[in-house]
């Protein structure tokens, strides 16, 4: 009886586990360690330069996500975000992402200063957004869990100003 129980409980978790993740039309990919843990069924960039070839080769905006591994802060806005489906939505369909825990040489990527989290969008014709940032006028790129409807938006932004520009 208690075996019985325990089967049908293992059953039940294993099903649950599944549903409530974000799943692409191509179905479940495997794990990447690109992803560092900002969304493991995502296709991410190897390198600054692989990501602005796909982005032009796409013709899709590039977001470029600057956090570190044991940043406190970048490991909060990294649970609410791979835990967003329709942020991964987006991100699957629409952008082209790469995470950085180092810093490029490209200083465009840096407009006002070096610090993390810190996320800013390109678009195919390699131009950095600057003028898509964040809510902070001391770290005009940084986010925060609270600001993921901000980021969202922002990401519509990046999606439209690509239609009404190029």
């Amino acid at each position: 009886m208690i075996k019985a129980a325990l089967s049908v409980l293992l059953v039940l978790v294993t099903v649950s586990s599944t549903f409530g993740k974000y799943i692409p039309k191509t179905g479940r990919r495997i794990p990447q360690t690109l992803s560092r843990g900002w969304g493991d069924q995502l296709i991410w960039a190897q390198t600054y330069e692989e990501a602005l070839y796909w982005a032009r080769s796409r013709n899709k905006p590039l977001m470029v996500l600057f956090h570190l591994e044991d940043c406190p802060h970048s490991q909060a806005l990294r649970k609410v975000f791979s835990d967003d489906n329709e942020l991964q939505k987006t991100l699957d369909e629409d952008f082209i992402i790469l995470n950085l825990v180092y810093e490029t040489t490209d200083k465009h990527l840096s407009p006002d200063g070096q610090y993390v989290p810190r996320i800013i969008f390109v678009d195919p014709t390699m131009t950095v957004r600057a003028d898509i940032t964040g809510r902070y006028a001391n770290r005009m790129y940084a986010y925060e869990p609270s600001d993921l409807k901000l980021l969202i938006s922002n990401m519509q932004k990046a999606k439209k100003l690509l239609k009404s520009e190029l």
